[in-house]
């Protein structure tokens, strides 16, 4: 590996550019601090912009647009075959990627924002050294860790040529046969995807459940749907070995009924990521890494070693973009001498199935799990004017409230839209929003946004389009 030989000095150093690093990045330039900026990669904007979130959804609204055409005949519309044309769809994923990582550069550079590609490593709690760039080392008053996270292996084929969420996402090819191995949000997405693309797919999951951690009455809908898109759901199911067998996958499986084998053209692993944490020469400084692999932190992002913070998947809890965002806008803002912190009642969850789940605050499993008494209101789609008139009913949204307060605790939400409409219902939770309070907000109509007001009222007690509870 070629190394620069200069060492510069610098106010604020930020390892990592993806949405947590580049943030707080430009934020910490914004109030005033001397800034660089270093990531492996030659574009910026992370594993969320170039190989996940982004091109994902990319993919994702394309195929639904194929599922919406192919379920127009119900409103009394008819395609012709449609025809899928994979160079031009990685295309135009590829140059949505282009278009971000681009817009992302140019905010950078209008801060003096200055942008060092290579491996940084620490040498002190003070000083990094960087492999592969121009600047050999660099001295800092503070340091900001945004080095995210990656695609856990599977144990027992690490050796074989198995896709990841990156490979996936590439649009490498279109298998025959493919194997999702779990049925998180990554490997659902993915799977309804490629389904639409036409693989027959399977998903693997070990839990006796999808969406692991999501309340089971949001889960059903997207449970229900799977089942119809893909060839076969295998719940309680683990993976005990795999091995290549003439171009192809031999999957030894193994549930309650016992051992089987199963052949597929392709496998994907989507069973979590772990931080990138290591090699980063971390036990040169005060930092502490618990027994996962995370930084510890605390609520200003601040490691053990006051020099030094970190953000996003890299400390843990909640593996998601926007999270690491608002991490590093705290940090920058400490950084600066702002009496911030990362104090956040909700922090908004989405999965882009189909349909789309998203929660936002307390699940009912964690409301009855800290025994906390609360009340609920379920408003179905099935009784909304805007979801019948989209002929899209699968669905419903849960308000979850403190029954004597009313204080509004938690909202989950599963149905069209559902990504969009989590955004209100997050406010709701930090603005300190009662039932009442969304109950009262005038809603437009007829839009989907309706069912958060009509969940309020029937938690309520006082439903309009429902039947009222007994």
């Amino acid at each position: 590996m070629v190394m620069g030989t200069l060492t510069q000095e610098v106010e604020v150093v930020v390892v990592g550019a993806g949405p947590g690093g580049y943030p707080a990045a430009i934020r910490a330039a914004d109030l005033g601090k001397e800034v660089m900026l270093i990531d492996e990669r030659a574009e910026l904007g992370g594993v969320c912009l170039i190989e996940g979130c982004i091109p994902s959804k990319a993919l994702i609204h394309a195929t639904e647009l194929v599922e919406h055409a192919r379920e127009a005949s119900k409103f009394g519309i008819s395609f012709g075959e449609i025809t899928i044309d994979i160079k031009r769809l990685s295309a135009f994923r590829r140059s949505v990627i282009d278009s971000l990582t681009g817009g992302i550069s140019m905010l950078c550079t209008k801060r003096n924002i200055e942008v060092v590609k290579g491996r940084a490593r620490f040498v002190g709690s003070n000083q990094l050294a960087v492999e592969g760039g121009d600047v050999a080392s660099v001295k800092f008053k503070h340091c900001i860790i945004a080095t995210g996270s990656r695609p856990i292996v599977l144990p027992t084929a690490k050796d074989l040529d198995l896709w990841s969420s990156t490979e996936a996402l590439e649009l490498r090819e279109v298998p025959k046969r493919l194997l999702v191995v779990g049925g998180g949000y990554i490997g659902l997405e993915l799977g309804f995807v490629y389904a639409t693309l036409g693989s027959e797919v399977s998903v693997v999951e070990m839990l006796p459940s999808l969406l692991t951690g999501v309340d089971s009455d949001l889960v059903r809908f997207v449970h229900k749907n799977a089942k119809r898109r893909f060839k076969e759901l295998m719940l309680s199911t683990k993976v005990t070995g795999v091995r290549a067998v003439d171009g192809a996958y031999e999957v030894a499986l193994e549930d309650k009924n016992g051992k089987r084998s199963a052949t597929f053209d392709r496998v994907l692993v989507a069973i979590g990521r772990r931080p990138n944490s290591e090699n980063l020469g971390l036990e040169t400084t005060n930092v502490k890494v618990d027994g996962r692999g995370f930084i510890q932190v605390d609520e200003t992002q601040r490691t053990a070693d006051p020099r030094i913070f970190a953000i996003g998947d890299v400390v843990g809890g909640y593996m998601l973009a926007h999270k690491a965002t608002r991490e590093g806008k705290v940090a920058a803002g400490v950084i600066a001498g702002h009496a911030e912190a990362f104090d956040n009642r909700a922090i908004p969850a989405v999965v882009f199935t189909a349909p789309e789940v998203a929660w936002a605050g307390l699940t009912e499993a964690q409301a009855a799990e800290e025994k906390l008494d609360v009340t609920i209101g379920r408003f179905p789609l099935t009784a909304l004017g805007r979801a019948k008139a989209m002929g899209q009913t699968d669905g419903m949204v849960k308000m979850i409230a403190d029954r004597e307060s009313q204080l509004i605790l938690g909202v989950g939400i599963v149905g069209p839209h559902a990504s969009e409409l989590v955004a209100e219902a997050a406010l709701a939770i930090e603005m300190g929003a009662t039932l009442v309070d969304l109950e009262a907000t005038i809603h437009p109509h007829p839009t989907i946004s309706e069912s958060l007001m009509e969940a309020a009222e029937v938690a309520l007690g006082l439903p309009v389009h429902t039947l009222p509870p007994r």
